[in-house]
């Protein structure tokens, strides 16, 4: 992974914070995007005292003009991007007939329609530079649903699909494409949808096998050896981190 540029979404905290490092540690130069311009500097300071190269950039997946201005920079500054980790992502647990069409199509732009805006933009550039690899996080909602996720459920779905056509469009192009479910995870974004409910955490690892909610580490894990020359002949595939909770 040596040289590598990792253009990695959401990655100012949680699970994207943390895939972040685990590329950083592995020799990948790190672009952090985030909304939070604050935190994505934070990342930054955590991977250059380890030694690693990066650099904070601005970027809201949900428009696709500031996915443009993102990628100008990143390029301006690295002068390419190898791997594309679509982590951003939001939610609001809550049934859904009782949600409303502004958490829906809030719920749709981050969760699907800006991994779609990423993609756009980020491929010309690894085709250009012949090398591309490109990690979706979606949910293992997206294959088995989860209530009080219905339109989140939907979206992550829809990244399942998005993830399977372009892997046979990018074929020709040698870049692989796959896609990550995580189940639930240990993180900030976790822990602000639970708290509607104090006991959702300990419900869950009852009934996850390996008894514990996944750590950001798992997921980061996961997505290194999506990305490394390991996973050569891997794409089109969804590969689900979750403790043996759903077993699709």
């Amino acid at each position: 992974m040596t040289k590598r540029v990792a253009f990695i979404t959401g990655a100012g905290r949680g699970i994207g914070r943390e895939i972040a490092r685990t590329l950083s540690s592995r020799g990948m130069d790190i672009i952090v995007t985030d909304v939070n311009l604050e935190n994505a500097n934070e990342t930054v300071s955590i991977l250059e005292q380890q030694g690693g190269k990066a650099v904070a950039v601005y970027c809201d997946v949900t428009k696709l003009e500031s996915v443009q201005e993102a990628v100008a920079t990143s390029v301006s500054h690295f002068g390419k991007i190898d791997v594309l980790v679509n982590n951003a992502g939001w939610d609001k647990v809550e049934p859904f007939l009782k949600s409303e069409p502004r958490t829906w199509e809030l719920i749709m732009n981050i969760n699907l329609m800006g991994q779609i805006h990423t993609c756009k933009e980020i491929l010309p550039v690894m085709i250009e530079n012949g090398y591309g690899k490109v990690v979706n996080i979606a949910s293992d909602s997206g294959r088995v649903g989860s209530s009080g996720e219905a339109v989140y459920s939907a979206a992550k779905g829809g990244v399942i699909a998005f993830t399977k056509t372009m892997a046979r469009e990018m074929a020709r192009h040698k870049i692989n494409i796959n896609c990550i479910s995580p189940g639930p995870s240990n993180t900030p974004l976790f822990q602000e949808i639970g708290s509607y409910n104090e006991g959702i955490a300990a419900a869950l690892e009852k009934a996850i096998p390996f008894r514990r909610l996944a750590q950001p580490s798992d997921i980061a894990n996961s997505v290194a050896f999506l990305v490394s020359d390991e996973a050569e002949y891997v794409t089109g595939q969804t590969l689900s981190v979750n403790g043996g909770l759903a077993m699709v």
